[in-house]
């Protein structure tokens, strides 16, 4: 697989929501592929941006594994499985630590890494974003940079985050300031960060937004 899984055809889960989905499939395992083929390309395209195309095949598959062999325990009182598949994909990526540590340092570095090549294969403006941005997400904690690139990335909220990562939302709110805090230290001082912006605010796109440091 070189891309996000595609969806087939008579599986799309659309009727019910997640909760009622993975309730049915506990009788009926097949309407799993539902929840699948509703989550699985965000989950992929999210651990691509983290790890690299390669990587994310295996984030993805092995998410919905664990998803499917535990949906017994899962808590239907959330309606919605984002948090939670994105809570085990989070899991997942945090044992490639030091890959994507790696990887974030050589883009930071050299401005091109074949493990995140989907960052540095855009113009020379979103690549000066990229080069100190990367630079700043290797130095933040692997606590830090989950919550930062769950908010920035997958798009979820304080709550979800929590839900996710299974913390307090207190601490997601600290981890979350904290890493803003740092990202918007990196970026503010280097020129690159800043002359890309100011010629062509657009460039940056949504996940080098710098809202990520409001």
């Amino acid at each position: 697989m070189t891309g996000p899984p595609p969806a087939r055809p008579g599986t799309s889960g659309d009727g019910g929501d997640d909760a009622d989905v993975i309730a049915q499939s506990l009788d009926e395992p097949e309407l799993f592929a539902g929840l699948y083929d509703r989550h699985a390309p965000d989950i992929h395209r999210y651990a691509a941006r983290r790890l690299g195309e390669g990587a994310a095949d295996d984030i993805t598959a092995e998410t919905f594994l664990i998803a499917f062999r535990t949906r017994a325990r899962y808590d239907t009182a959330h309606r919605l499985a984002r948090p939670w598949l994105y809570g085990i994909a989070a899991n997942l990526i945090g044992k490639h630590r030091r890959t994507e540590v790696r990887a974030l340092k050589a883009l930071a570095r050299t401005g091109h890494d074949p493990v995140t090549a989907s960052w540095s294969d855009r113009s020379d403006d979103r690549i000066a974003v990229q080069v100190p941005l990367a630079g700043a997400l290797a130095a933040l904690s692997p606590g830090d940079r989950h919550v930062l690139l769950l908010v920035a990335w997958a798009d979820l909220g304080y709550q979800e985050v929590a839900e996710a990562l299974r913390i307090p939302l207190g601490t997601v709110r600290s981890r979350l300031n904290r890493a803003r805090r740092k990202v918007r230290e990196a970026l503010s001082t280097d020129p690159a960060f800043a002359s890309a912006l100011d010629a062509s605010p657009a460039t940056a796109g949504q996940e080098l937004s710098p809202s990520w440091t409001k």
